[in-house]
């Protein structure tokens, strides 16, 4: 059974709370969810990692029982920066990231800006951003912002899975990677502005931590062209592609995904704290 640590809560440097959970034990790995969503993103594969280590998940300011400031707080630095307040609280000095989507984003400040914090990286289905990055097409996006509010869900599920796995989910089921359904629209609307301004393009030759690029072949919610541009960007970065996935590859690919990450992490040389 994979221990679990309570922790209470950290605070941002602006005073936000910031709700964290630790599961298992060994060495740290912070996993890091996607825009509009709270640590439930990792629910489906999370003891799978926290079999082997030390797991922190948490909740982006405006999302689960994290603050909810209705300030011009959001930024991925800036949630690269809450990030690193999570590890001080919780004591750790050094950990893997591993972060997907927006979470991916996310992670490419923390190795950029705090390198003394990380020790490998994995970069899921993510990008550098809007000004270098390769963004989804016009299909996609009017798909997303159709009125009808059921069928903009069916179609972000449509992005995130395989319709056949969607199928044999059955009736009822949850799907945690579709947004927080609690969040207010304020924060909501503040996570969007922070994902589409991302641009780390030029810190991305400063990461020195190894990493891993990994990408589902048929992800257009991210396009997948933007695990070459990261993997060129980011000094011996290497790519990983999951034949067929879409976008929440890590879930519905975790037989290939997850083996995939713990290797990497495990790989000789890597270090924790």
């Amino acid at each position: 059974m994979v221990t679990v640590h309570p922790m209470p809560l950290a605070e941002a440097a602006d005073g936000t709370a910031l709700h964290y959970e630790v599961h298992g034990s060994g060495r740290p790995l912070v996993l890091l969810s996607g825009q509009s969503n709270s640590h439930r993103w990792w629910d489906p594969v999370r003891d799978d990692f926290a079999a082997a280590y030390r797991t922190v998940v948490l909740d982006w300011r405006g999302t689960g029982e994290s603050g909810h400031p209705e300030t011009d707080s959001y930024s991925t630095p800036g949630f690269a920066r809450d990030v690193v307040a999570v590890l001080d609280h919780a004591g750790i000095e050094r950990a893997h990231v591993y972060g997907t989507s927006m979470g991916g984003r996310v992670a490419q400040w923390i190795a950029a800006d705090h390198p003394g914090r990380v020790d490998r990286l994995v970069l899921g289905c993510t990008s550098p951003g809007p000004p270098h990055g390769i963004e989804r097409g016009p299909e996609v996006r009017a798909a997303l912002s159709q009125p009808d509010a059921a069928a903009a869900n069916r179609a972000l599920k449509e992005l995130m899975y395989t319709p056949g796995w969607i199928a044999r989910q059955g009736e009822g089921a949850v799907f945690h990677t579709l947004g927080d359904p609690a969040m207010p629209p304020h924060a909501r609307r503040r996570h969007l502005r922070a994902s589409a301004r991302h641009d780390s393009w030029d810190a991305l030759p400063r990461i020195t931590a190894p990493t891993l690029v990994v990408h589902g072949t048929d992800d257009v919610f991210n396009p997948t062209a933007n695990a070459p541009l990261l993997t060129e960007r980011i000094p011996g970065a290497r790519m990983r592609l999951v034949p067929g996935a879409r976008h929440a590859y890590f879930e519905e690919f975790a037989d290939i995904a997850t083996p995939l990450v713990l290797g990497f992490l495990a790989e000789e040389g890597a270090e924790g704290a």
